[in-house]
């Protein structure tokens, strides 16, 4: 339909003649009320808006057994994956301030073995009795898993089962 003849049907109806796809050819448009349109839209944009990360914390001691470390560093790595920032905390008790340095060695082994997963956003500091490190998640083309959760009796049974073995 011609502009004119458009225009003319917006205004006998009482409404507005809106330009909906401007790329398209021909032009589309649509006859609305305009603040209702955009009130819409205000509204569907909202909608799309990511909710904000979430901040998880993951607590070290400096005399950490292996297996309590994998334990954590794979908690932290699921964190990362579902998109959530996560910091790593350090604390010393007594006696363990008099090696700080084995507890910057510890920071340093999280943050290696996460690098695949999460970039650095706030470098380790000391404060007090804690070395606080903030890590903050890749993009999700970038991430790679390094620590993948160990499968249960029941998993590994139902895989078996499918392979025929």
């Amino acid at each position: 339909m011609r502009l004119n003849d458009a225009l003319r049907r917006a205004q006998t109806v009482g409404l507005d003649l809106v330009e909906v796809a401007p790329t398209a050819n021909p032009p589309v448009c649509k006859i609305v009320d305009f603040g209702k349109f955009r009130y819409d839209i205000s509204k569907h944009s909202k909608d799309k808006k990511p909710a904000s990360a979430k901040l998880k914390e993951i607590k070290f001691r400096v005399n950490i057994d292996e297996h309590d470390y994998l334990t954590k560093v794979r908690h932290a790595e699921e964190f990362l994956d579902r998109g959530n920032k996560v910091r790593v905390q350090l604390q010393f008790r007594g006696r363990e301030m008099a090696h700080q340095e084995l507890g910057t060695h510890l920071v340093e082994k999280v943050r290696d073995d996460l690098s695949n997963m999460s970039q650095v956003e706030t470098e380790p500091k000391i404060a007090g009795r804690n070395i606080t490190m903030t890590l903050a998640p890749l993009p999700a083309n970038r991430r790679k898993r390094k620590f993948t959760a160990p499968k249960s009796v029941e998993e590994s049974e139902e895989t078996g089962a499918l392979t025929g073995a």
